[in-house]
């Protein structure tokens, strides 16, 4: 890729628009971006995530792609880590008041955070800030003259808001904070640019407006897709279990990444790999007309993936194992082990899936071998009363892609 010196106008819109939904306002942008051009002053891009759980799936990974690209381009990226906002907790979406978190959580969410973006992000040019070393400087005179910026008639031009309100839910007021505090981050910051998911247009425009309010000229907005999670329907997210988690073992996600469709494969495509769209459209083009096979397309996406949190050695012995247990339907190489304690009597077989972490209890083990998903040395068993003898080895199998070992000794 150009330089940002190399690169036209024309061109860096062309990457920065890559998967976009909106950008307010675009010829603003191009204004900015040509003047970064001509004065070699970076941009100053922005955006927000409040650590309200400990992991990073692939659809939070989306903006951080987008923030990557802008890094390419020359331009300055802050990764704003919400530690005092993440106390309050977005509305947005939501049909009741959110349950704030601990200042202990924030941030023992936060360090996870940090280590997790720098998979994508350069830790060389990304400038990482907590928003409470200037919202927690605040005095409550401070926050009421906040407040005084916005009506509540506006706060209600949220749809989440006014759907809360017609149907005479409770709003705290608190809530109505939210979006103006996270609009005081773009004043505290200067922000040239601030990215967001479609859901966080409300707040993104606030911060335009908020910026106006302390003379400075209005960041650009652009807003990113929402991530479709694994059913290719809902939001990814760990409440559905329909998200792929960049922490997560390699097998796990490579074998996530060849679960979905196709159709889903080329919007993830588009949104979370480096390919470039002219490949990408071949790709599209060729499933079309049959020249290329859709689980070669996903292997590809696969092994690009994994090999971007786990390593080029780990993409290419996921892609190994996968084949093996769905081609030649081997067990992996490599499989958790549970050592148990050996003796004469039996355990079931439900409560040992739950032991070694292929279910969260023991019901579900129950219900998973009722189901037919679940395999004693490659033979299933569909009896929930299945014992195993407390000696020797087994491997279990839950679903296509876990495993483990139970040794008794």
């Amino acid at each position: 890729m150009k330089g940002c010196q190399t690169m036209t106008v024309a061109e860096q819109m062309a990457l920065v628009k890559r998967g976009a939904v909106e950008i307010l306002l675009e010829r603003e942008l191009e204004e900015k971006i040509d003047r970064s051009l001509k004065t070699g002053v970076p941009l100053r891009i922005k955006a927000g995530f409040d650590p309200t759980a400990p992991d990073l799936h692939l659809g939070h990974t989306v903006l951080l792609h987008k923030m990557r690209q802008f890094q390419q381009l020359g331009h300055e990226v802050c990764f704003l880590i919400g530690d005092f906002t993440g106390m309050i907790g977005d509305p947005t979406g939501k049909s009741e008041t959110r349950k704030a978190l601990t200042r202990e959580d924030v941030l023992r969410n936060a360090e996870t955070y940090k280590e997790q973006v720098f998979k994508i992000l350069d830790p060389e040019k990304t400038k990482v800030v907590f928003n409470s070393s200037w919202l927690g400087a605040l005095t409550a005179s401070d926050m009421i003259g906040l407040a005084a910026k916005y009506t509540v008639a506006r706060m209600l031009e949220r749809e989440d808001f006014g759907k809360r309100f017609a149907n005479q839910l409770p709003i705290s007021i608190h809530e109505f904070l939210y979006p103006l505090i996270q609009g005081y981050d773009s004043v505290a910051l200067k922000a040239d640019v601030e990215l967001g998911g479609t859901d966080q247009k409300f707040n993104l425009l606030v911060g335009r407006e908020l910026q106006r309010e302390w003379g400075q000229a209005p960041q650009s907005v652009l807003t990113m897709p929402l991530l479709e999670g694994l059913d290719g329907i809902n939001k990814m997210g760990k409440s559905l279990g329909n998200y792929i988690g960049i922490s997560e073992p390699a097998d796990e996600i490579f074998g996530k990444i060849m679960s979905i469709s196709d159709e889903l494969m080329l919007r993830y495509y588009e949104l979370l790999s480096d390919l470039a769209l002219s490949e990408i459209d071949k790709i599209r083009i060729g499933i079309r007309d049959g020249s290329v096979h859709p689980m070669e397309a996903k292997k590809q996406l696969g092994r690009e993936i994994v090999a971007r949190y786990h390593g080029a050695v780990a993409a290419r012995d996921s892609e190994e194992n996968f084949v093996k247990r769905f081609r030649d339907n081997q067990v992996p190489d490599v499989i958790p082990e549970l050592v148990m304690a050996a003796g004469e009597g039996k355990i079931l077989l439900g409560r040992v899936l739950a032991d070694a972490g292929l279910v969260k209890s023991n019901g579900e083990g129950r219900r998973a071998i009722q189901q037919g998903g679940v395999k004693v040395d490659g033979e299933k068993v569909s009896d929930d009363s299945q014992e195993l003898v407390c000696a020797g080895e087994y491997v279990v199998q839950f679903g296509k892609r876990r495993f483990a070992k139970i040794v008794f000794k």
